[in-house]
């Protein structure tokens, strides 16, 4: 059977304007907190976003498509990629990077460095939802290391 691309347009068009919702730690400043979960969350998120662009390429190759697979593997994707995007902004940047006020300081200067590693993630992260392109897991995991290094420096790690 095959499937008309209107179709299969609409499918993917009504899949990913449905809302998608991810649960983070909660904003309630209770202290119980593990980073170090979190950053290996936000690993393990790229890693299936690249498996998710692996598999959609692979399929999409193949003579007989299985659009089916195809747009599921789009979802996951999306999913993920949205998943990484709300640990950086619900977790990180709304709860533990805290603000720092003396724009002369070391720490000033650590903290924008840190809000510019979290703000190419999220731009990251939004391009790997417009691509297949691996180049972008890959800028995603250097901004991850490169961010995880700091925070726990920060935090005395």
């Amino acid at each position: 059977m095959k499937v008309k691309p209107i179709i299969l347009f609409s499918t993917l068009l009504a899949v990913l304007m449905s809302p998608l919702f991810s649960w983070s730690h909660c904003e309630i400043p209770c202290g119980i907190y593990d980073d170090a979960m979190r950053y290996d969350m936000l690993e393990e998120h790229i890693k299936t976003i690249e498996k998710s662009m692996d598999m959609i390429t692979q399929l999409s190759a193949e003579g007989e498509k299985n659009y089916n697979q195809i747009v599921r593997w789009v979802v996951n994707k999306e999913e993920h990629a949205t998943k990484f995007m709300d640990i950086v902004q619900q977790y990180f940047l709304n709860q533990r990077i805290k603000p720092v006020d003396d724009s002369a300081s070391i720490k000033y200067d650590d903290y924008i460095k840190q809000l510019k590693f979290m703000h190419g993630m999220l731009v990251t992260a939004m391009k790997c939802k417009q691509t297949v392109d691996k180049v972008h897991t890959a800028k995603l995991s250097e901004l991850v290391a490169k961010s995880k290094e700091l925070y726990f420096k920060e935090q005395g790690h």
